[in-house]
């Protein structure tokens, strides 16, 4: 074998595996232009539309065209906190703007643990969630359908202003671990040119660790790669604070223009 590749497939890293078999599956359409790719010498993850060797192959289809259905994804408005699992970790809180403070990320956390929260007055109407899988935007807690249901209260009025000022997407992030093959996702908190942390229930990883990470391609603004390492576990292992190794002069631009965008008093 003259060179490794390694490719992720439905969320698993792949290889090595020789070019022929890379060629084999973009011809299949099983490998498409926004998957990533590795081999020795890229300074990380690159997607397959970038590498030179298969621009020529993206865009054939194959012989038997496969159709896929959509993933639907829910709005704040449309999701029912009732219908999800009660004890699934899925559930990130954006708490600091009910408060007329600076937003901080926590979580995930499972529905049935979101009710106690409120219960104790560390949540309320005008926190914000977002749902792993379910939604793609922030939303404002007292949208959810079925919030008398689950809170057994009154919403709160959420003014259009509110929302305009801060509902913006999550940054999400895809991670892998050195020496594992399987690719976890969370969100990311307290960022800066110098590291962040990122939230997670999945994480297996320790301090020493090191990361290649992929802040999700949803956020087209802010989009990046980078590479680092572990710093600490957060507590209650839900995720993890990570320093940057090196970082490119393009991710830099692109995180520092999500810290002027996420908080418009800066």
């Amino acid at each position: 074998m003259s060179e490794s590749w390694y490719y992720v497939l439905k969320g698993q890293r792949q290889g090595p595996v020789d070019v022929g078999v890379i060629t084999t599956l973009v011809q299949s359409q099983q490998l498409r232009e926004d998957d990533y790719i590795w081999k020795k010498g890229f300074d990380n993850w690159r997607k397959l539309k970038d590498i030179a060797e298969f621009q020529n192959l993206v865009g054939i289809a194959p012989s038997v065209p496969e159709f896929e259905v959509p993933k639907k994804v829910d709005s704040p408005q449309a999701l029912r906190l009732g219908a999800l699992d009660p004890e699934e970790k899925s559930i990130y809180v954006r708490i600091g703007v009910d408060r007329g403070g600076a937003p901080a990320e926590y979580g995930p956390y499972s529905p049935s643990l979101v009710k106690r929260l409120y219960q104790e007055n560390r949540v309320n109407g005008r926190t914000q969630f977002f749902v792993r899988g379910r939604t793609d935007d922030w939303g404002f807690l007292a949208d959810v359908a079925d919030f008398e249901e689950v809170f057994h209260d009154m919403p709160p009025v959420i003014q259009e202003t509110e929302r305009r000022r801060w509902i913006r997407k999550p940054l999400l992030a895809r991670m892998f671990v050195q020496n594992n093959k399987k690719v976890f996702e969370g969100v990311c908190r307290d960022i800066s040119v110098g590291g962040m942390q990122v939230l997670t229930d999945t994480f297996p990883g320790r301090a020493g660790d090191k990361i290649a990470i992929n802040v999700h391609p949803d956020n087209t603004e802010y989009h990046f790669t980078a590479s680092g390492t572990v710093v600490r576990l957060l507590e209650g292992n839900q995720g993890f604070s990570f320093r940057f190794d090196a970082l490119q002069t393009e991710a830099q631009r692109a995180i520092e223009k999500y810290i002027r965008d996420v908080d418009p008093t800066l």
